[in-house]
């Protein structure tokens, strides 16, 4: 399926607007969630986005597989998903491309790495793991920073172009991680969405950030208020580049009502059916 043909702007779903969001007619609205919450075998949140399922496309956007890891994805949390990705039949199956786990223990952040060639290696055959298991092709998001690491042999737009090149997996571009690593590493966020693989991306995201209380000056992806200006700005610079693509409004903290989030989504939706009816 072409999903940039299908799909159109999309909201994550939280189980306070499980009835607002089966009853939303928008056009092209879908909605994604994060699988660790629904890989269980029932219950009512799964049959609850299995009834969403009936009626809108999902997205499944994965917090754990930690393809970035020394080891490869944990088996029994794969086939788990697969579970999952079979009994939903998911639009979209997508990862970040960060660790977060060490030695069998779960972390909670999503945490950066080194971009060489062995790392390259490594996370190319995780992916390669991962797809042969779901048989689905995944998209890889690419992550926010917050320090400087040393070693790097690739830029990072070249090592998720190599990554997908290797594996044949999609790309989930993530606009407010450029903007906010932008800032705090000291590039340029233009320059980063001119030089991003346009023809392997599958999904776009967008959220709201926060600056640290530390008074450290950092941007903290925090997904916790509206989209900025800035970000729509770089989001409409990418889509006028590449078509447009199946677009995500994040918000996991501060959740307003289901119709200010779908005011923030028809913004976006407004700006791909535009830029869809100049390209007749």
């Amino acid at each position: 399926m072409n999903t940039s043909l299908t799909l159109g702007a999309g909201l994550g779903l939280k189980a306070d607007h499980y009835e607002a969001a089966f009853d939303c007619a928008a056009k092209g609205v879908w909605f994604e969630v994060h699988p660790e919450n629904y890989m269980i075998d029932g219950g009512p949140r799964l049959a609850w986005l299995e009834t969403i399922g009936s009626r809108h496309p999902l997205s499944l956007h994965g917090v754990s597989l930690s393809l970035a890891a020394d080891c490869p994805p944990d088996l029994e949390h794969l086939q788990r998903l697969k579970a999952l990705a079979d009994r939903v039949q998911p639009a979209l199956v997508s990862e970040h491309l960060a660790w977060s786990t060490w030695r069998g223990q779960y972390h909670p952040d999503l945490l950066p790495f080194p971009r060489t060639e062995h790392a390259l290696q490594r996370i190319a055959d995780n992916i390669q793991r991962t797809q042969d298991v779901l048989q689905r092709r995944i998209a890889v998001e690419n992550p926010s920073h917050y320090v400087q690491l040393e070693g790097h042999a690739f830029s990072e737009t070249e090592f998720l172009a190599e990554l997908s090149a290797r594996t044949g997996c999609g790309l989930l571009l993530d606009i407010n991680n450029v903007f906010l690593s932008a800032h705090n590493m000291g590039y340029d966020a233009n320059a980063y969405v001119d030089g991003f693989p346009g023809d392997a991306i599958m999904e776009i995201h967008l959220a709201g950030h926060s600056t640290d209380p530390g008074g450290a000056g950092l941007l903290i992806d925090s997904h916790d208020a509206p989209v900025a200006e800035p970000v729509w700005t770089l989001y409409q610079r990418l889509i006028q580049r590449v078509g447009p693509r199946p677009t995500l409004i994040e918000r996991d903290d501060h959740i307003p009502a289901f119709g200010e989030l779908l005011l923030e989504r028809d913004r976006a939706q407004t700006l791909l059916e535009g830029l869809s009816c100049n390209r007749l």
